[in-house]
């Protein structure tokens, strides 16, 4: 009997890497989807010390030709996937007016809100019509809040919330097992490359991917509706995002994401 297979996007490093090779451990067979190629196929051949197969498909999911390019691969090769990972997102911070480049906010939002909205109506289709697998979307912990100096960003992960929300409930019924991953600050360069290594949240990232990844494998396969990457961010998301204010929670987020070089 052949092997059930995880689709998952972000796939070469942080936490959709980690993700990988808990499926992996768990006789997955893994399609890993990363824009980088090199750094993709590095963390393929690791993978495939666990046994599995391994498929790598370099695609940049900002763009819609890529990811049209992407399931036809899949198509093509025979993959009937079992757990669909939407991981892939990424950073970016600074002042929204006279700090940020609205080209790479709008390339954000392409990434971590098109891409999700993409994948999910092109690949839940045939999950849905087998009437089994796992549905795991990766937001964040500031999808539940106004995130000042990454206000692009933490918009797009409110989007994720809201449209995981709505569709998994459409889908009752279905079949399929869907989970919300909301992370915290959580050590991988996702601060780096968002540029926000200067502010107290970029340099204070207590959560390794491993942990993360953990929590959404049992949440997952548990049949959690959602869950975050710590402790601390369950506290957050939780308990003081549900009893503060919108403005409260903005003040309090831009204590922490605020840039060293920002004016106050």
């Amino acid at each position: 009997m052949s092997n059930k297979i995880a689709f998952i996007t972000g796939a070469s490093n942080g936490i959709g890497f980690e993700l990988a090779k808990i499926f992996a451990k768990n006789s997955y067979d893994i399609v890993a989807v990363a824009r980088n190629e090199e750094k993709l196929n590095k963390a393929c051949d690791e993978l495939r010390g666990f046994g599995t197969q391994v498929h790598a498909f370099s695609a940049d999911l900002s763009r819609y030709e890529e990811i049209e390019n992407l399931k036809q691969r899949v198509d093509k090769a025979g993959l009937a996937i079992d757990a669909l990972v939407i991981n892939a997102g990424q950073g970016l911070g600074g002042r929204f007016i006279g700090g940020t480049e609205l080209e790479k906010e709008l390339q954000l939002i392409r990434l971590n809100v098109d891409s999700y909205v993409h994948m999910a109506k092109i690949f839940l289709p045939a999950m849905i019509e087998r009437q089994r697998g796992h549905v795991l979307m990766t937001s964040s912990v500031s999808g539940t809040s106004p995130i000042p100096f990454e206000a692009i960003y933490g918009a797009s992960k409110a989007f994720v919330n809201s449209f995981f929300w709505a569709i998994r409930n459409e889908l009752k019924g279905s079949g399929l097992t869907m989970t919300l991953l909301m992370p915290g600050a959580t050590e991988t360069n996702f601060f780096k490359n968002a540029g926000q290594a200067n502010t107290k949240v970029g340099a204070s990232q207590p959560t390794k991917p491993a942990e993360v990844a953990e929590r959404a494998w049992y949440a997952l396969m548990s049949g959690h509706e959602y869950v975050y990457g710590s402790d601390d961010a369950e506290h957050e998301g939780d308990v003081l995002n549900r009893i503060q204010s919108e403005s409260q929670k903005a003040q309090r987020h831009r204590i922490i994401s605020e840039p060293d070089s920002a004016s106050r």
